[in-house]
């Protein structure tokens, strides 16, 4: 099957290279990307069609694989080229916006499926699952079957899939967000040393885990801004609490941005300091 993969980050060319090893012609659409994403890319075996519209042309599956912020546009972009396969939005949005893609891509004559990523990058067996929902869910996991990226039907109702990763992602990036508030709230208030020695007593492994969720705020945090205004979303339309998840989207937008940071003391330190430096910076 000829599978066509937007975009080739971390995740997607993870999943275009499972997709490939199980015999997928995978492409991609190199127009405007980075050399980085060329070269992660061309190491998963992804063939490259040059633009979005070759890409729909050739393609029986489009899967998208984007930041969430780019999920609107990226349907909006495939719905203009007429595409008329099977259109996967895996993409970490709320059931609203899934469903508002899905409208998108089905008004110009393709068959929508939601779909929702929970896990690392697919390599290997059992790390990663594919929950999908929509009419059409069990024969997007037709294509996933024997490959890293475990295949979960969940509903035939559009937004399902997107549903469970919302609820599943408010606990593990949102609680990210909120340990690395309380340490700021304790540097801010000359406490931080206090707070550590007593987390060393009474919440061992606290601060290891703070330096990963450090970590993983300043690589890929900027990721995780409109991922959190999701959230914020879907917990508001089903009349729930939303201002965690909004402050935790500002947590995130000001965590700096390093792409090689590392789960260590430095990382957690450039953090905090990126963290509570706003607030003095505004105080000045």
């Amino acid at each position: 099957m000829v599978i066509g993969l937007i975009q080739p980050g971390e995740m997607g060319a993870a999943v275009g290279e499972a997709l490939a090893r199980r015999g997928h012609e995978v492409l991609w659409a190199s127009g405007g990307r980075s050399p980085q994403t060329t070269r992660r890319a061309e190491a998963a075996g992804l063939t490259d069609v040059g633009s979005l519209d070759a890409l729909a042309a050739r393609s029986e599956v489009i899967l998208s694989v984007c930041p969430p912020h780019a999920a609107r546009d990226v349907a909006r972009t495939i719905s203009a080229t007429g595409f008329g396969g099977l259109y996967v939005d895996a993409n970490a949005v709320s059931p609203a916006t899934a469903r508002a893609v899905g409208a998108a891509v089905e008004a110009a004559g393709a068959t929508f499926v939601d779909g929702g990523i929970i896990g690392p990058p697919p390599r290997e067996v059992g790390s990663t699952r594919l929950y999908l929902s929509g009419a059409a869910a069990g024969r997007v996991a037709e294509v996933f079957e024997g490959t890293e990226l475990a295949p979960v039907v969940l509903t035939d109702e559009l937004g399902t899939a997107s549903a469970l990763k919302m609820a599943y992602a408010a606990w593990t990036k949102g609680s990210a967000a909120l340990l690395l508030t309380a340490l700021s709230a304790a540097r801010a208030e000359g406490v931080e040393e206090a707070l550590r020695e007593e987390w060393l007593l009474s919440q061992p492994g606290l601060l290891r885990r703070a330096e990963g969720a450090a970590a993983a705020a300043a690589s890929k945090g900027w990721r995780w801004v409109a991922e959190m205004e999701e959230i914020a979303a879907t917990l508001a339309a089903s009349d729930l609490p939303d201002g965690f998840h909004q402050a935790a989207a500002e947590v995130f937008s000001r965590s700096g941005r390093d792409r090689s940071a590392a789960a260590d003391a430095r990382t957690l330190d450039a953090v905090l300091r990126n963290l509570v430096g706003r607030r003095t910076d505004e105080n000045e």
